[in-house]
């Protein structure tokens, strides 16, 4: 089955054409290549409109991504943010990636993403740096699909 990704890229900076977006891009390439069906990636500014830019992805998505905005900078809100749409969290998901993290970039500890559910949808917030969102994606690699089939009625085959 092919399912319908979003990409979101957390980043003033980027939004506003400071400097090139690479992390969102990597994502999109990195999940194309197995298989998602990635309708958009956006580039947002930090801040308090994180929230309605993942309800509108959420809608159509079942999968969302977002990279940036998950550090300790009073700007990086992306965890707040998304606090304030899913419905469950799921805390595994979030340690997964910052445990494997640790080894490779000691400061993957600073890290507060999130990673959570609403409806159908698996929302993960990735690092801003596009080395850490393809180390976090092959993390995830074996349970992405798996988790979005448990979120739309599958059976634990």
């Amino acid at each position: 089955m092919v399912y319908p990704a979003s990409v979101i890229t957390v980043s003033t900076r980027a939004s506003t054409g400071e400097y090139e977006d690479t992390a969102g891009p990597a994502a999109v390439e990195f999940l194309r290549a197995r298989g998602f069906h990635v309708q958009s990636a956006l580039c947002v500014s930090d801040g308090e409109g994180i929230a309605d830019v993942l309800r509108q992805e959420v809608a159509r998505s079942s999968l969302v991504i977002t990279c940036g905005g998950t550090g300790i900078s009073p700007t990086d809100l992306t965890p707040e943010q998304t606090r304030q749409v899913v419905d469950r969290e799921v805390p595994g998901i979030a340690d997964l990636i910052r445990s494997r993290s640790w080894d490779v970039v000691p400061t993957a500890a600073l890290s507060r993403g999130i990673a959570g559910t609403v409806g159908e949808t698996l929302i993960v917030n990735l690092p801003g740096s596009r080395r850490a969102v393809l180390e976090s994606l092959a993390v995830l690699e074996p349970i992405l699909v798996h988790a979005i089939d448990q979120l739309q009625g599958g059976d634990h085959g």
